[in-house]
Formats: structure tokens, sequence, C-alpha cells
């Protein structure tokens, strides 16, 4: 889920960075420290939107720098157990596929896309499915369920699992068979009760 966090932190305004604004500065400073990071509470900080920079800073002896408490605003994206994701598969492995959602990448294995036998083709960049033949390629498009998410404080990647084992979930083709499918048995009945009214 993506959302606008709001945070705060003091920035040190090195004296190489005294000619530009004091709000400048520290947005600069703030991007470097936080875009990119992932954060246990927060999740994956996109980028930062916003700065209040307190005017008045203080010095420390024998530092050269001013620093300054900074009030300030970050696009983060924290994905959250059993929310439904919409996302692009990018690579197809031997055990299945990941697929973007959002900043990263998130693991769709084999044995979470369907119930059918399934059959990874990393060459062609494909996972066919034995008995229905749908197929999954690089580039197609899905709806799915997160099933995990471990955001350490000390990885540099966090980990996010999702399934399409549900009705529903899956390659946006699939979803569209499964509505045509569902609205064409709700319709059905109706007509035939039209037929013995008469």
């Amino acid at each position: 889920m993506f959302s606008i966090s709001t945070l705060v932190d003091v920035v040190r305004i090195p004296p190489s960075l005294f000619g530009t604004t004091l709000k400048k500065a520290a947005v600069n400073i703030l991007k470097e420290k936080y875009e990119s990071m992932i954060n246990a509470d927060l999740g994956y900080i996109i980028m930062i939107l916003d700065a209040k920079v307190d005017e008045m800073g203080k010095m420390i002896a024998g530092d050269g720098g001013t620093f300054h408490r900074v009030q300030f605003e970050a696009l983060t994206f924290y994905p959250k157990l059993q929310e439904i994701v919409q996302g692009e598969i990018v690579d197809i492995t031997d055990f299945g596929a990941f697929v973007r959602i959002g900043p990263t990448d998130a693991l769709l294995h084999l044995s979470q896309v369907m119930d059918d036998y399934l059959k990874s083709d990393v060459k062609s960049g494909m996972i066919l499915a034995n008995q229905s033949g749908r197929t999954l390629k690089v580039g197609s498009t899905l709806r799915a369920r997160i099933t995990a998410v471990s955001l350490g404080k000390a990885a540099a990647m966090g980990k996010i699992g999702i399934t399409c084992r549900q009705p529903f979930l899956g390659a946006d083709e699939w979803i569209e068979e499964e509505i045509k499918k569902s609205s064409g048995d709700a319709e059905e009945p109706a007509k035939e009760a039209k037929v013995e009214a008469s």
C-alpha cells in the first residue's frame, strides 16, 4: 500500500552547501539518506516529497556544519498481508516468477499460480499449465494476494510472497474469463425462470 508518511530528523548542512537555500540543501541530504531505503516500520521509502526546515540550527565545536531539525514527507510503499496487488511479471525462473509490485519484486512460486501441473520454461520466459493451456510470460500483468512479507531492519532487500490460487486472481485475461463465466451462469437461471412463468 502506498502512503505519504511524515517523519522528523536532524540534518547536518555542510559548509559546502551554505550557498544554496536551506530547504534545498536539507532535501538533497534527506534524499541521499532515505530514498531507496527499506525500513521495518515504513516499508520501502520511494522518494522525499517536501520538507520544513527549522531556520535556527545548532553548531558543534570543531564542526563547520550546522544542524537543523527537519520535518518531511516521504512517499512509502508497505506491502500488507492479504492485500490485493496488481503487478507485471519481470522474470521467469525454474521455481516461479518475479512480479513487479510497486517499487519491488514479489515471488510467485509455481505452487501458488493455479491448481494445475505447471512447467517453467526459462529459455522462452514462460510458465505453461498442462491441463488448461494457460500461460504466464514476461510482461504479463496479473492480480495477486500478498501471503508473506519480510522487511528486516538489516535487510538490503525485502522479501514478499504472493499467490494467485483464489477466484478472480491471476493473469488479467484469466480474470476476464472468470467474470464472463460467472455472469453467464447468473443470466441462465433468470432466463429459465421467465420460461416457467409464461
